[in-house]
């Protein structure tokens, strides 16, 4: 079955997860508070490429708009620990901005994506 994913695109999930895996490891995980938010953020980063893999063999437009969306739910998750790593347990925000602004884009891009497919559903003529 063919891919309804791009390489590129799933290259670049895969490489947003592959950021969090090198940024969890430089974190300073020896405070309880910086481990727990940099486990979570690294669950949430790591599955956005896992869920995009589901999406891209997708039997129908219904599901891979639920497994792109399930992806931008884990970005948005993924953004939120990385906020509370700056925020609350203070990490440099130079660490994670590039991080956050993947994350901003990759939604962006999930979006439209889901957008299209909507409209083709519901316009299956055009």
């Amino acid at each position: 079955m063919p891919s309804r994913l791009s390489d590129e695109f799933r290259s670049r999930t895969k490489g947003y997860a592959a950021s969090a895996i090198r940024l969890f490891i430089q974190l300073p995980r020896q405070h309880e508070e910086v481990a727990i938010c940099a486990r979570q953020m690294l669950r949430a980063s790591t599955s956005v490429a896992a869920h995009i893999r589901e999406a891209s063999r997708s039997r129908s437009d219904s599901e891979f708009i639920s497994k792109v969306a399930g992806s931008m739910q884990e970005l948005d998750e993924s953004q939120l620990w990385l906020e509370l790593l700056e925020e609350e347990c203070r990490i440099a925000p130079l660490t994670t901005t590039a991080a956050q602004q993947e994350a901003t884009e990759l939604i962006a891009i999930m979006s439209a994506m889901i957008s299209r497919t909507k409209a083709k559903m519901n316009n299956p003529d055009k």
